[in-house]
């Protein structure tokens, strides 16, 4: 398995954030974050999602092996998709079937 806390720590770094900025990004509590660094503790699920989204990743992205960076546009696309609806994303998908 991925080594969260280090992946957490490189995304960190790329983004040119503190702990402090992480926190104000993800709406966790810096002694949260700190906490897991000092215990060596993986977060909890709810705490990774809060993490991926102020990274603007999924999780899936965080644990795989393999990074793949988007491009604006394609961020764009999939945080445009989260904020819709099942029904819209079926219309959606159906959409770009017939394209």
């Amino acid at each position: 398995m991925r080594d969260i806390l280090m992946e957490i720590i490189r995304l960190r770094e790329a983004c040119g954030w503190s702990e402090y900025q992480l926190a104000e990004h993800s709406g966790l509590p810096q002694s949260t974050i700190s906490s897991w660094y000092r215990k060596n503790v993986i977060p909890s699920v709810a705490s990774l999602d809060k993490i991926c989204t102020a990274f603007g990743i999924t999780l899936s992205q965080l644990f795989a092996e393999e990074k793949i960076e988007l491009n604006p546009r394609q961020k764009e696309l999939i945080d445009t998709w989260k904020g819709l609806s099942f029904e819209q994303q079926e219309a959606v998908l159906a959409l770009l079937k017939l394209m």
